[in-house]
């Protein structure tokens, strides 16, 4: 198997088959059969599952995998890696904003690195329609963030498309514990921690309509599990303990 492509599915019946749609006809070109499209269900409520499963008994690349629990894209991904049997294993958002040949195109440049993510910010990234200036505002400081507290530079941690070799997955799978908005983050920190070169490439991306992102919410969100993620890799891990036996189940509700 060449290649595995992970797609996160959460509520997403108005926009996953059009996505299909436009990704197998692209791989079965490419790859003749040697892929799979690995979609992780997680936590739906509507037909996302039965919509799956419509494409999965027409085309075989495609592997449904459920989780009745809302595990997040982050959980879903992960849960992708442990079945997934590609010597390149990636994953992508399911709103299909990155084009198949954009993600095609992580496969071509990934060369001898452990892994290679799309960028929506380097020069030579086409995105269209241009963001709000609120979602952009919000990334940037979002990336300054990670360069402060990871020394990390990466110009878009949070991109969904990311390819890594099968070598990467495993070694660094048993680490990962993070998930929701700080999963992207340490799934690289933990990539540069095992040793693997991150190459990093413009991309295509075109905003699709449907998105639940509220921004405001969604800002003061990753920065606690921005600091929470910073604070598990410091001396300060029992601050993260406590909280978790505390005042976490008191935030959930």
């Amino acid at each position: 198997m060449e290649l595995s492509v992970i797609i996160p599915a959460y509520n997403e019946e108005a926009r996953l088959g059009w996505m299909l749609d436009q990704y197998l006809p692209f791989f079965n070109e490419q790859y003749a059969g040697c892929y799979e499209i690995l979609v992780v269900v997680n936590g739906s409520r509507d037909r996302t599952e039965d919509i799956v499963r419509e494409y999965a008994r027409v085309h075989k690349p495609v592997r449904v995998i459920v989780d009745p629990r809302p595990i997040g894209k982050g959980g879903a991904v992960m849960l992708g890696f442990t079945q997934a049997q590609g010597r390149l294993v990636g994953f992508v958002d399911a709103d299909g904003a990155t084009p198949p040949e954009a993600f095609q195109a992580l496969v071509e440049h990934i060369g001898v690195a452990g892994a290679i993510i799309a960028s929506r910010w380097m020069p030579g990234a086409r995105v269209s329609p241009r963001q709000p200036l609120g979602r952009r505002l919000a990334s940037r400081l979002f990336n300054v963030l990670v360069r402060l507290m990871f020394g990390m530079r990466i110009s878009d941690t949070q991109c969904g498309a990311k390819l890594l070799t099968r070598e990467a997955v495993q070694a660094i799978l048993p680490h990962i514990g993070i998930t929701q908005w700080a999963f992207d983050v340490d799934l690289l920190f933990q990539l540069r921690r095992a040793g693997f070169d991150i190459v990093e490439i413009p991309t295509s991306w075109h905003d699709v309509s449907g998105s639940r992102l509220r921004v405001g919410k969604a800002s003061a969100e990753m920065l606690a599990a921005m600091v929470r993620l910073r604070l598990i890799y410091s001396p300060f891990r029992w601050v993260v303990s406590l909280y978790d036996r505390t005042l976490a189940r008191y935030m959930q509700n």
